[in-house]
């Protein structure tokens, strides 16, 4: 079981074309974003190859997945990650409009986050996704 006194990192991959996005992401939630949680290691991608390429090579315990992306926006590498990857691990949409839910839903995102960042609501969601993922390697 990993837990906080477990040295394995978990692994979030955050996609977006905007590195200014990746940033953000990274500061919001910096190396532990929920106590009782193991340190987060981070794989930033821009492109849709690079997403695909590593989901491909596995190990990825969360997608951060930013819905405005161009020209592979999240929402859709979401849907393509949920048909595509044999127990896809869970996918965070960022989402520009609050309107924007329901396509999330559409997408199979597991979870989704306001863009702008908010650190604390962003935290409390990867949070969740990351405790959930913990518990289904324990079992």
């Amino acid at each position: 079981m990993t837990s906080a006194s477990d040295p394995r990192p978990l692994h979030v991959l955050v996609y977006s074309d905007d590195h200014a996005v990746r940033r953000d992401v990274l500061l919001a939630l910096g190396k532990r974003p929920v106590p009782g949680l193991p340190d987060v290691t981070y794989l930033e991608v821009a492109t849709k190859p690079a997403l695909i390429a590593a989901a491909d090579a596995g190990g990825i315990d969360l997608f951060i997945l930013d819905g405005e992306a161009v020209p592979a926006g999240g929402m859709g590498m979401a849907r393509q990650l949920k048909d595509e990857v044999y127990e896809c691990p869970p996918i965070l949409v960022l989402i520009a409009r609050q309107q924007d839910a329901w396509l999330a839903t559409w997408s199979r995102a597991d979870a989704v986050a306001a863009h702008p960042i908010n650190a604390i609501d962003l935290a409390i969601r990867v949070g969740e996704q990351l405790q959930r993922r913990v518990a289904a390697r324990a079992s």
